[in-house]
């Protein structure tokens, strides 16, 4: 007997929940299909997971680097920064931040001095957008079922929801095996 198929359904495969038997290959795969940015939002999984730790799955708020509490955002941004060291964009702000100091009368006459002080702007412009760029990627990972995310903290009331809040990510079992494996 014909049954007409429900044209309702969902047939998108990336919203169903990830399977038990998921390894590498497929969550690559997985990742490929919900993410723009493929290789970078693998990146940022491998980070959370390393994170994360094999105990409770969850990384986040913070992580503590050399005795300091760093929020787990700003965290993944410095992990990822050696990969972006002779990116045009990079170089084009180190200049663009070196000139402006100049423009400004703001560099030390020092140069290692003044070059600690572009070095340093360059990282706060870059954590900026870096932060951006890995809540994107964690996005597409929540998307595509590998990660779970939430906010912890002092909330308050603001227009800003996330006030004052950290994120927390928990990688799921499925996908925490496929990068073990």
């Amino acid at each position: 007997m014909f049954q007409q198929p429900d044209l309702f359904a969902s047939v998108d495969p990336v919203r169903q929940p990830p399977s038990d038997d998921l390894n590498l290959p497929a969550l690559i795969e997985r990742i490929a299909d919900v993410s723009r940015r493929p290789r970078y939002a693998f990146m940022v999984l491998n980070l959370i997971a390393k994170a994360a730790g094999r105990n409770s799955g969850s990384a986040g708020p913070y992580v503590l680097v050399d005795g300091e509490r760093i929020p787990l955002r700003d965290w993944l941004c410095d992990s990822l920064v050696p990969i972006a060291q002779r990116d045009a964009r990079r170089l084009a702000i180190v200049d663009e931040v070196r000139s402006g100091l100049e423009a400004q009368k703001a560099l030390p006459d020092d140069p290692q001095e003044a070059a600690r002080v572009v070095q340093e702007e360059v990282k706060v412009r870059i954590r900026r957008s870096g932060r951006c760029n890995v809540s994107r990627a964690v996005s597409d990972l929540v998307r595509a079922g590998l990660v779970r995310r939430h906010y912890q903290g002092f909330r308050v009331d603001h227009h800003n929801r996330g006030a004052q809040r950290e994120a927390v990510y928990t990688i799921t079992d499925a996908a925490a095996r496929a990068l073990r494996a």
